[in-house]
């Protein structure tokens, strides 16, 4: 495999097929190619080889002073050796969040794809800046294509969409829609003379529907929290009397964002509904898939998106529950009147020719806020054309599967107490050790409470046998969240972790 990456290609001598004299150039090929041979081969040892057995650790935890001079990050004027470089690489994978372990339930993507991630080494290697046809003509056809194959899963038979960075941009770009259908205006006169805009969410919903408030300077207090249920689902009724609050304040409400997933209760917003209101009011409805999404993969759970193709837009990353690798993030639309481009466009006469010799909108750069943007499509096509769609069904089919056994067996031991009965791949639960077992009643309960899952994480990721995140929410003192995702994992980890769990924190 990497005995190529340094060896002749088609016949070709090094010397023959470079048209400059090594002598003249900074870098020395032969040399760099070695070096890139042996760094893939630390990559696959200490990443895809170690990384991903349960024989090893998730991670290898320093405290920050000790880490830095571990990885001797000191940068100095002189270049260092091959040698050094090499121990900096092995370094920079040992003491890394070993991600694709079976055992880490930390976040919302995990495990490996190794077609995706052959793509992503392609895409690395080509570093192709994605804005034209002349200079990605692979890759404008291959975006296209991969996101009117995400579109049809959704739904819809046209519409149009772009790769962002990450699931935030993609509800900014919303957001940003939303407001520019409104009141084009905006774009060339800015927000002077506009109406108060409000957005409406739910108050579980991401935490980019936030940031895009304040970045797009609608302004944070604009954001109305609409009430949920226990399991932390939007309540329709509360939506619909919340925007006609709005509206007899003299307020525009422009834009419902709704979640398909939440990040912390994996919750699923009731769609139809929703859809219903944003219809009768005249907004946009966007959905805020990007966890949620791959379900429709599924024949048997895609019921829990039921709705979403009424949506004007959504948010969904591949890199998620599909493995397709970080980023992996798109926004679809189902627009296709070229609001995206009339939006963003800023027509750079020196890179978006109108008299090229080809179709000019396959430059679909000017549809970005970006300029230099990364192939992303790549990784979820090679993943999408290896497996097919039914090998992505059978991904999301299995994490069910696993989620639901570790509902089950956490069920039948003492100690485990769940916020709420789960519908998606996220299980929220508290482990009460002994000592607080009975205690409910007691003042300090809630207190002590707290303070368990703080404790277990910190042994949990300091002996480096598994990684699970914890938090609070709202008048719920802090709780595991356990993430279940990648298709690594088996019923065998499910159980390893529950024991994990109780031996960290029996003694508490």
């Amino acid at each position: 495999m990497f005995q190529s990456v340094s060896s002749t290609a088609n016949g070709l001598s090094r010397e023959s097929s470079s048209p400059h004299n090594p002598k003249d150039s900074l870098i020395d090929h032969s040399e760099g190619q070695l070096f890139l041979s042996e760094a893939f081969k630390i990559i696959l040892d200490e990443v895809l080889s170690k990384g991903t057995s349960i024989q090893q650790k998730v991670c290898e935890w320093k405290e920050p002073e000790e880490l830095a001079e571990l990885l001797d990050l000191e940068l100095r004027a002189a270049g260092e050796p091959h040698h050094r470089l090499l121990e900096r690489v092995r370094d920079v994978a040992k003491y890394s969040i070993k991600t694709s372990h079976p055992r880490f339930f930390n976040q919302q993507f995990a495990g490996v794809d190794y077609h995706s991630l052959a793509g992503r080494f392609l895409s690395e290697a080509l570093n192709t800046n994605l804005y034209t046809y002349e200079a990605a003509p692979v890759f404008v056809l291959m975006e296209n294509e991969v996101l009117k194959s995400l579109r049809e899963q959704i739904g819809w038979t046209e519409g149009d969409g772009i790769f962002c960075p990450g699931g935030s941009t993609s509800n900014m770009y919303a957001m940003n829609l939303a407001r520019f259908q409104l009141f084009p205006e905006v774009k060339s006169q800015g927000l002077c003379g506009l109406p108060r805009l409000a957005i409406l969410t739910s108050s579980q919903s991401h935490y980019s529907v936030k940031k895009g408030a304040g970045f797009l300077g609608i302004g944070t207090d604009n954001i109305i929290a609409v009430n949920v249920n226990d399991g932390g689902c939007m309540i329709p009724e509360d939506l619909d009397e919340k925007i006609k609050l709005l509206k007899s304040q003299g307020a525009v409400p422009f834009v419902v964002s709704c979640t398909a997933g939440t990040t912390v209760q994996g919750a699923f917003d009731p769609l139809e509904p929703i859809a219903d209101i944003c219809e009768k009011h005249k907004i946009w409805m966007h959905v805020d898939a990007a966890w949620g999404g791959s379900v429709l993969f599924s024949k048997k759970h895609r019921h829990l998106l039921k709705g979403i193709e009424r949506a004007n837009s959504v948010a969904w990353n591949p890199h998620k529950l599909l493995l397709a690798g970080l980023q992996c993030s798109a926004l679809l639309l189902q627009d296709t009147t070229g609001l995206l481009k009339r939006c963003h466009s800023a027509n750079a006469t020196y890179l978006f020719q109108q008299d090229k010799f080809y179709d000019v909108d396959l430059d679909i750069g000017d549809k970005s806020l970006q300029c230099s943007r990364k192939v992303d499509c790549l990784k979820l096509w090679l993943m999408w054309k290896a497996v097919g769609s039914s090998g992505l069904e059978e991904r999301v089919n299995k994490a069910f599967v696993n989620a639901k056994y570790f509902l089950e067996e956490m069920k039948k031991r003492k100690g485990f107490h769940l916020l709420h009965e789960p519908e998606f791949l996220n299980i929220c639960f508290w482990f009460k050790p002994p000592s607080l077992r009975g205690k409910e009643g007691n003042p300090d309960y809630q207190e002590k409470l707290a303070k368990v899952a703080p404790v277990i994480k910190e042994r949990m990721v300091k002996k480096g046998n598994m990684m699970i995140g914890y938090q609070p929410l709202k008048n719920k003192v802090n709780f595991f969240r356990l993430v279940v995702l990648s298709p690594q994992v088996c019923q065998k980890d499910m159980d390893f972790c529950l024991d994990e769990i109780e031996r960290l924190g029996n003694d508490l």
